[in-house]
């Protein structure tokens, strides 16, 4: 990429601004328009952590663990985590309960065969997995149990919701509600079905705010993820958006609902359609959403999952209000250097000039957008910013739009020590080297991409 995202004309930003709510339109916000959309960074000492656990497109017997701290780049944490001593493991979904301990439910049985359990197993580490039980849900006739979903209530009780289908008509699912009756997850209610969505929905994933229940589920007719909602957990629910209406497309399924450090949302889903898995963003409470985008590295290979967020001790950082130099860390001779305002990677040694030492050498500084980020300046006074997505220093000229260009928040990078730098104002953007030049630019999924985009704050040059 070498231009900022063309302007949008007079006339869409007006129909753009007609469907935002009123708060957003006093506060001068226009969520989605011009990547307004800000990342946000945790506080220091601490880090977002997303974990995934899902069933491999080529094989449903076991699943990996993903982690990623932006919500888009998943890295493997391990393969082949979890394999159920018989049977099959799909669509599993995880938590993290009050006893310190990871939870996943997932589907026992391929999708060919009748299937009247979900399987229970746990973790203390999200790695070392221990089976529990197969739980055979009471259902009279029951032919198949799919896709449990996890939720816990604002009340702390824990709930999974599955969808369910009877031997008159197994192809025909309605999501059931069953409760936890005990702390240790192994006695549950009689199962209830889910009032208003109805028959032949399948994949069921709830979210709450306030008091107001937030589905999202799949029409297994129409193959669209519709959306709906209640002030019961068992509904009633009214289903209020349907067919494409957020922009989805068609065949999509287990739909998983987070939201982000910035407060707005992300749904993922598996396009089994195309082979491809999905994010999209709302930050108007689910009213209209981004156009969906595949997520790199995982999509191909990762099926159905749910996505946990936990703000965990520890993350990169880096001393403020210090001078550092910074490495590529797939590249140790190679060093940040502003070269005629823009930001390079040359060789830089001990026999280097002092002018290349010292236009190797930065001031660490709070973010300018936000505190818990960092900017950095050169020794004439002028910031680090991304301007065309190339990365270059400028005096920084008082504006919001430049403050933003010029935070970047620090993110666990490949090697000991190293830190990968988002964009404030381009979430899921990171500096990365190519060519020797560096820019902010769209993981790939690759572990080139996070190397490139990998640099070690290390004694300043000069």
């Amino acid at each position: 990429m070498t231009t900022r995202p063309p302007a949008p004309s007079r006339r869409a930003l007006l129909r753009a601004m007609a469907v935002l709510p009123a708060a957003a339109l006093v506060l001068g916000e226009a969520p989605g328009l011009l990547g307004t959309a800000l990342a946000a960074a945790p506080a220091a000492g601490s880090a977002t952590r997303y974990t995934i656990v899902p069933f491999l497109n080529s094989n449903d017997g076991t699943v990996n663990v993903y982690q990623s701290d932006d919500a888009t780049d998943f890295r493997l944490v391990q393969s082949s985590a979890y394999t159920p001593p018989s049977n099959r493991i799909r669509d599993a979904s995880v938590f993290k309960h009050t006893n310190g301990y990871y939870y996943i439910t997932y589907t026992t049985h391929t999708w060919q065969d009748a299937s009247t359990t979900i399987g229970f197993a746990r973790s203390s580490d999200r790695v070392n997995w221990t089976f529990l039980y197969d739980y055979t849900v009471p259902i009279a006739n029951l032919s198949r149990a799919w896709a449990p979903e996890w939720f816990v209530d604002s009340d702390g009780s824990v709930n999974v919701i599955v969808s369910c289908s009877v031997t008159s008509d197994e192809w025909i699912f309605t999501p059931y509600l069953l409760k936890a009756t005990n702390s240790a997850l192994t006695t549950w209610s009689s199962p209830v079905a889910l009032s208003g969505i109805g028959p032949n929905h399948i994949d069921t994933y709830i979210v709450k705010t306030g008091s107001t229940y937030h589905a999202f589920t799949k029409n297994e007719t129409a193959k669209y993820i519709e959306y709906g909602t209640a002030s019961s957990l068992a509904g009633p629910y009214t289903i209020t958006k349907t067919g494409d209406w957020a922009g989805w497309g068609s065949y999509r399924e287990g739909p998983s609902v987070i939201q982000l450090d910035n407060g707005g949302w992300r749904i993922f889903f598996d396009g089994y359609g195309d082979g491809n898995y999905y994010y999209s963003d709302s930050y108007d409470t689910f009213a209209t959403w981004t156009a969906p985008k595949a997520l790199p590295g995982i999509s191909g290979t990762a099926r159905h999952f749910t996505v946990i967020k936990e703000t965990v001790t520890g993350g990169p950082g880096i001393t403020k209000n210090a001078t550092r130099s910074l490495r590529s860390a797939n590249y140790t001779t190679r060093y940040w250097q502003e070269q005629s305002a823009l930001l390079n990677l040359p060789v830089v040694t001990g026999s280097s000039t002092t002018a290349e030492k010292q236009a190797s050498t930065f001031t660490v500084v709070a973010g300018l957008a936000d505190a818990n980020a960092y900017s950095f300046r050169d020794a004439s006074g002028n910031y680090l910013r991304h301007y065309s997505f190339r990365g270059r220093f400028d005096a920084n000229d008082g504006t919001s739009t430049f403050a933003k260009d010029a935070t970047f928040i620090a993110r666990t990078g490949t090697t000991s020590g190293a830190i990968r730098f988002e964009s404030y104002n381009y979430p899921g953007y990171y500096l990365r080297h190519y060519n020797y030049q560096l820019r902010v630019e769209q993981p790939d999924g690759t572990d080139l991409f996070r190397q490139d985009s990998s640099f070690v704050p290390v004694t300043a040059w000069a």
